[in-house]
């Protein structure tokens, strides 16, 4: 077990900055995801933990014990990459037992440590196949089974479900969080993928240009975004985006939206633009709610279980998620609770 923390770590490649007074402590078994779109530094945070990375300032610790100048191998640190970086020529076995016999393990000691990672896996009858004779998922259940092998205070996953199809990647989302249970390790998770990070996560860190945007449950990201960036970034369809005028601002707990004067208790307005966050899945089609409005029906995309909605409604452009049996017309309502105030700068006002 253990727990990392982050002091205001910086880096920058030449004169790009990657990272920025990154601070944070990440709690032991905590399972932790880093989330946000390319180039925000997520992959790089991954690889000065592992020492694949210099620190250019401040100072990352594992249980108190300062790594920054640590050799790699000494950190008890594993990672799994996005592509599985299988050695061609090896089988399973020896795949998984490789890292062991670097460290010239006993036999007995490789032999248990793999057979034990593989049954975990459910790969024994793999063993003695070579990896282009495997499937992506069991390709990637092998290295992760090399990571498990050395039994690391802390698993480095860094995109590691980006390789395989969408039903392979829900099947390794429910192994990896099993395996989570299962070995009670801390886990550090990259991705960009909202879905792995909302499965995954006890704990999600939202990335942008390097900055920690918002730090939180799933539940927290999802229904107290701290900002527009978070707001939209978690959510699909993303989070609808109206931009209030200062003439929509009717008083100070009064707002003017898609043609509804909406009230808000505790709140205090001033006259100033400020942006209205909307979910997709909180505009209603043929339901009884608070307020209204008349839009026309661009395009409607049935999925099955549940159909989205694209609607213009004068200059705005806007997305419901419905479900599938709902009848359409063009009367869209919604319901004052489930609406965000975000001010002019984009930060949300609380209401």
């Amino acid at each position: 077990m253990a727990n990392i923390k982050f002091n205001r770590v910086n880096k920058s490649f030449g004169s790009n900055k990657i990272i920025t007074d990154f601070s944070l402590l990440v709690e032991e078994d905590e399972f932790l995801v880093l989330v946000g779109p390319s180039g925000c530094g997520k992959s790089t945070l991954l690889r000065m933990i592992a020492g694949l990375e210099k620190i250019d300032d401040g100072e990352i610790y594992i249980n108190d014990q300062k790594i920054n100048e640590l050799h790699p191998s000494k950190r008890q640190t594993a990672m799994v990459f996005q592509s599985y970086a299988l050695y061609p020529h090896m089988n399973v076995y020896e795949n998984m037992s490789f890292g062991l016999k670097i460290e010239k393990r006993p036999k007995e000691e490789i032999n248990l440590k793999v057979m034990q990672a593989a049954k975990i896996l459910k790969i024994e009858e793999l063993l003695k196949r070579k990896p282009k004779e495997l499937s992506g998922g069991q390709r990637q259940r092998v290295a992760i089974g090399r990571a498990i092998t050395r039994n690391p205070k802390i698993f480095l996953f860094d995109e590691p479900l980006s390789n395989l199809d969408a039903a392979l990647r829900a099947e390794m989302r429910v192994e990896i969080s099993k395996l989570h249970n299962q070995i009670k390790t801390n886990m550090i998770y990259v991705t960009h993928d909202q879905v792995e990070a909302m499965t995954l996560a006890d704990r999600i860190v939202i990335l942008n240009h390097g900055n920690i945007e918002q730090v939180g449950t799933p539940e927290e990201i999802y229904n107290d975004p701290e900002n527009i960036f978070v707001g939209q970034f978690i959510g699909s369809p993303k989070m609808n985006i109206l931009e209030i005028n200062e003439e929509n601002v009717i008083s100070e707990n009064i707002i003017k939206i898609l043609d509804n004067d909406v009230q808000f208790d505790k709140l205090k307005l001033k006259k100033s633009k400020y942006f209205i966050g909307i979910r997709p899945e909180h505009l209603k089609v043929n339901q009884k709610t608070s307020f209204t409005f008349n839009s026309e029906i661009e395009l409607v995309e049935n999925l099955g279980n549940e159909k989205i909605v694209y609607i213009k409604k004068d200059e705005h452009n806007l997305s419901a998620k419905i479900p599938s049996n709902s009848e359409i017309n063009s009367l869209i309502g919604f319901d004052v609770e489930n609406i965000f105030i975000f001010d002019q700068d984009g930060k949300r006002v609380k209401t």
